[in-house]
């Protein structure tokens, strides 16, 4: 019941919004959603299971963001440098505007939010989107590779030298925790984007598609 699914999923982000995870009942997300109980059991089959696919939820909508910014439309001449610089403003905009990125990206985990182990568990759900959630969760570290790799391979042009694409690596990663830092720590003005643009110079980017 993905319609049903995703409901349950809204009513119970905006139930974290207004109150403690520890505080937020399935009874109320269900009669939210206006399904019954007994959907939403079957759909996540525990308090545990709805924590761990809405964080999986919001893992995945912050990849999809950095996607876009790597791959989506540009200004006219938009090369790597932009490209890059969008993926950690999207980045610095999702954690202000998701408390789950935040604590995703951060492993900064307050009382107030669920805390699903990062491991895999043990499923016993019949729903396929359950058994994706209840696999491994990025950590800090591993969303780092994950927007790093992602970045290099699609910035970088055919037939890049191999210390090329190592100097790309290094410098896609550099910004993406200079991103992750301002997470942390909001940079005054100019932003994340004066930021990696200082980091990560035109002529660095000269030969990425």
């Amino acid at each position: 019941m993905p319609a049903a699914r995703d409901s349950l999923l809204d009513a119970a982000y905006t139930a974290l919004a207004r109150r403690p995870w520890s505080a937020v009942r399935m009874v109320d997300v269900a009669a939210t959603a206006g399904v019954s109980r007994q959907t939403l059991y079957n759909e996540f089959g525990s308090k545990d299971g709805l924590a761990r696919a809405l964080v999986r939820r919001e893992a995945d909508a912050y990849l999809a963001g950095v996607e876009r910014a790597l791959t989506g439309p540009a200004e006219p001449g938009a090369g790597a440098r932009e490209r890059i610089t969008a993926a950690a403003e999207w980045t610095t905009a999702a954690a202000r505007d998701s408390v789950l990125v935040r604590a995703l990206l951060t492993g900064c985990w307050s009382e107030r939010l669920p805390s699903p182990t990062l491991s895999a568990v043990p499923s016993s759900a019949a729903v396929p989107a359950q058994r994706r959630a209840d696999g491994p969760l990025p950590s800090p570290g591993e969303f780092v590779a994950l927007v790093r790799d992602r970045a290099v391979t699609v910035l970088s042009g055919p037939g890049a030298a191999k210390s090329e694409a190592a100097e790309m690596s290094r410098t896609c990663e550099l910004a993406v925790r200079l991103a992750l830092s301002c997470v942390a720590a909001p940079p005054g003005e100019g932003g994340v984007a004066d930021l990696v643009r200082s980091v990560l110079r035109p002529s660095d980017a000269a030969g990425w598609n």
